[in-house]
């Protein structure tokens, strides 16, 4: 394909470019950008030259061979107090060395020593529900995905700290959102009344890491949980470990964002399945099939693949990370485009995971299509949630097993029914959250 200068894309305004029209409804506007323009679509959000990426062949050409012409994109780095230096935001050979210090505690095996922990956590909030009562199903995920991120990643239980980390994560999406959507973000060391929240949040969130940190180094165990292994983890090259920031960073990274995007999953996979009595009944009859009645074990996952299909087709209409981002570092081409440097590339999952060029009747939760002949014939990056090449979410294998073990355990005991009249609607911020929660009518599975 011959190189052009500039892709199409939507008129902007002067100052805003398409920025506005951004805010007022993202994923409606990049789905209606991909419809209007193609593949490869310009945009401006204020001084930030952005190219949208709808075609899978253009996201795999950003995400794996060039990978290292590319940094995470500029709203990542709106906000540097929440994540450090963690895997999420940091780069090249800082990046590489930590991943490499953290890659055992996500080995195989490490995983699976993790079901009983999901499993008792689950079980315990099971304890706590009663057959009628009205929950919102998101919050109730986010307490649950906390709690088994905190022993599996601190020994510790967080009860006491579940509310304040709640509140703190909501918090944070609203200043992300806030930070995204202005011309000219004002600097974080401004002391306005948003900049000294945010500060305070953090403290919160960083008193609730250090506490478990002084502890662990305190009593020098090895508990067999990420902690430890990344206070033990030495670099091969140099025999140096973590001091307590680059301990912090990573925790608060695989901590926050981990236990969201999970209940993230959870919760759009319970609105669906309320939405979609056929695929509930074909998950129940799995699951009382595969377990007889007794609690899952990690010896169950391969008898519960129509569960793991149903998280997979969950994930392909609500990936809990919307669009990810790169930031070009050298002047390159994509898709048959120039692309200077500076410009950021957006490939939302959103979109192409709604493409029906990939996808048969993709607005529909059809966890069948997930067959091994229709998994062969996907092109590579027409479904990514978790994203893809060597900054793949290191913790997807850990995810995909929580997420089927903690729906086959809920499955076992209840169905849930959406509240009438309560509508749910996606409030894509950071992540993809239901924006007034998902409020259920719990009934007791006979």
């Amino acid at each position: 394909m011959q190189s052009t200068l500039l892709p199409p894309g939507p008129r902007g305004r002067f100052l805003w470019g398409n920025l506005k029209d951004f805010q007022r409804g993202r994923l409606d506007f990049l789905t209606s950008c991909a419809r209007d323009y193609g593949d490869v679509v310009g945009l401006r959000f204020g001084r930030h030259r952005v190219f949208a990426l709808f075609h899978p062949d253009g996201i795999e050409e950003t995400l794996v061979p060039h990978y290292q012409q590319f940094i995470k994109h500029y709203a990542l780095r709106l906000n540097p107090l929440i994540f450090g230096k963690g895997l999420i935001t940091s780069e090249g050979e800082f990046w590489l060395r930590q991943r490499r210090l953290i890659q055992p505690a996500f080995s195989r095996r490490q995983i699976a020593s993790y079901a009983p922990v999901m499993v008792e956590a689950t079980a315990a909030m099971l304890g706590r529900w009663q057959a009628g009562e009205t929950r919102d199903i998101f919050p109730e995920m986010m307490q649950v995905t906390l709690a088994i991120a905190a022993k599996t990643l601190f020994d510790a239980e967080v009860e006491t700290d579940a509310p304040e980390v709640g509140q703190a994560l909501h918090l944070l999406q609203q200043n992300f959102q806030n930070r995204l959507n202005r011309l000219l973000p004002l600097p974080l060391w401004l002391p306005t009344f948003e900049n000294l929240r945010l500060r305070r949040i953090i403290r919160g969130l960083d008193a609730i890491i250090y506490r478990f940190i002084a502890q662990r180094r305190k009593d020098g165990q090895d508990r067999g949980d990420l902690l430890s292994l990344l206070l033990r983890a030495r670099d091969e090259d140099d025999g140096q470990g973590m001091t307590d920031q680059q301990v912090r960073d990573e925790a608060m990274t695989l901590f926050l964002a981990g236990h969201e995007t999970t209940a993230l999953v959870l919760a759009w996979t319970w609105w669906l399945l309320s939405q979609n009595p056929r695929v509930e009944e074909a998950l129940a009859a799995e699951v009382k099939e595969a377990l007889d009645g007794r609690l899952p074990t990690v010896d169950d996952l391969p008898r519960l693949s129509y569960t793991e299909k149903v998280v997979t087709e969950s994930m392909r209409l609500y990936p809990p990370v919307w669009t990810i981002g790169r930031e070009t570092t050298v002047d390159c081409t994509i898709g048959g485009f120039q692309v200077p440097r500076g410009t950021t590339l957006l490939m939302p999952q959103w979109v192409v995971h709604r493409d029906e060029r990939f996808f048969s009747q993709p607005e529909a939760f059809l966890p069948e299509r997930w067959t091994e002949e229709f998994t062969r014939r996907l092109p590579k990056f027409a479904y990514f949630p978790f994203g893809g090449g060597p900054r793949l979410c290191i913790g997807n294998n850990f995810a995909l097993m929580e997420l089927v073990l903690v729906l086959a355990c809920i499955t076992q005991r209840f169905r849930f029914t959406l509240q009438p009249g309560f509508d749910v609607k996606p409030w894509a911020t950071f992540t993809l959250r239901p924006e007034k929660g998902v409020a259920t009518l719990l009934t007791k599975r006979g």
